[in-house]
């Protein structure tokens, strides 16, 4: 176990997308040759897209490698009884340079029937915005499924959509079934159950260089979306420095705002691995005499069996999540 207990970064999965933009290399420091990365997926157990260990004793071994060899030291105990070999969070920094196309996620049984994964519960917190930019999350009014299938043939699905103004700090937590996309110039932290699963309801009529249009998930999505959704998407919190602040806190995970400007010492008081994201600034976090600086767009993992760790900043913002 002793190799395991350090603050462990894993090389950034980028991906390019067809509404992805440049800010990912500009502010984030991410490499790519690339003109049109839409993300970076920090720490990742998709099938067929492992995250690679890139720091430490353990550099070079997979994800799944330390799931498979650590166990409840990487996990925490409830999570691999839960969870197996299987790590629960999918965690990425998204550039949008375009509008992403209005989409949906399956809840747990959905997504286990059709499609043998998670369901996609996942917040947002807003790292930067162009002005003007805006976030799609919901609808203005309550609809039938009949009026939203109307709007959606006559392709005026936007205008029965709600819009978000957004700005750095801005947090939001996307159920299942809550239609959402990310406008043009948001770039911001996803943090989500680890699925893949995506059903897409319209794309602003794009199509790719040869012509094509992406595939609509119209009929997967219709009873996969919920019409009767409250309006309680938009996440505020304390930002208390140097305190843990709750954001989000659901079944599948628990994030926290951290505003540091000082040494801390903390202890792992849960039953989980954590992570840290730097969403801004940076930080020095060191476990069993090992340090890793964070920072801003960098991500750091701490297996279950860290005890006490310190982290250390003059001016840094962290997202803290667990499971």
């Amino acid at each position: 176990m002793k190799n395991l207990v350090y603050p462990i970064k894993f090389s950034p999965i980028l991906k390019e997308k067809i509404w992805g933009g440049e800010k990912l290399k500009s502010l984030l420091n991410k490499k790519s040759n690339s003109t049109d990365v839409g993300e970076s997926w920090e720490i990742s157990d998709v099938e067929g897209e492992p995250s690679i260990v890139a720091n430490g004793a353990l550099k070079g071994k997979t994800l799944k490698n330390l799931l498979e060899t650590y166990k409840e030291d990487l996990m925490g105990v409830q999570n691999y009884r839960i969870f197996k070999n299987k790590f629960p969070l999918l965690i990425k920094f998204i550039d949008a340079k375009e509008d992403l196309s209005i989409q949906l996620h399956p809840n747990d049984e959905l997504a286990a029937k059709r499609h043998n994964s998670f369901g996609k519960t996942e917040m947002w917190y807003v790292m930067q915005a162009d002005e003007n930019s805006n976030l799609i999350i919901g609808f203005k009014d309550k609809i039938t499924p009949g009026n939203y299938l109307e709007h959606l043939e006559n392709k005026t699905l936007p205008e029965i959509l709600n819009t978000e103004r957004v700005k750095a700090g801005d947090t939001f937590f996307i159920e299942v079934g809550r239609v959402h996309a990310i406008g043009a110039g948001v770039m911001l932290a996803e943090i989500q159950q680890t699925s893949d699963i995506t059903y897409r309801v319209y794309d602003w009529e794009r199509v790719d260089a040869a012509g094509n249009e992406r595939e609509l998930h119209t009929e997967l999505a219709l009873d996969a979306i919920d019409f009767e959704m409250e309006d309680n998407f938009k996440v505020s919190y304390e930002k208390t420095p140097n305190e843990s602040n709750e954001m989000v806190s659901c079944p599948y995970f628990t994030t926290q705002f951290l505003e540091i400007t000082e040494t801390l010492s903390k202890t792992n008081i849960h039953d989980s691995f954590l992570i840290y994201m730097c969403v801004e600034g940076e930080a020095e976090i060191t476990v069993n005499g090992i340090s890793e600086t964070l920072q801003t767009g960098e991500t750091v993992l701490l297996p279950a069996a860290t005890e006490d760790y310190q982290i250390t900043s003059k001016q840094a913002k962290l997202l803290e999540v667990y499971v």
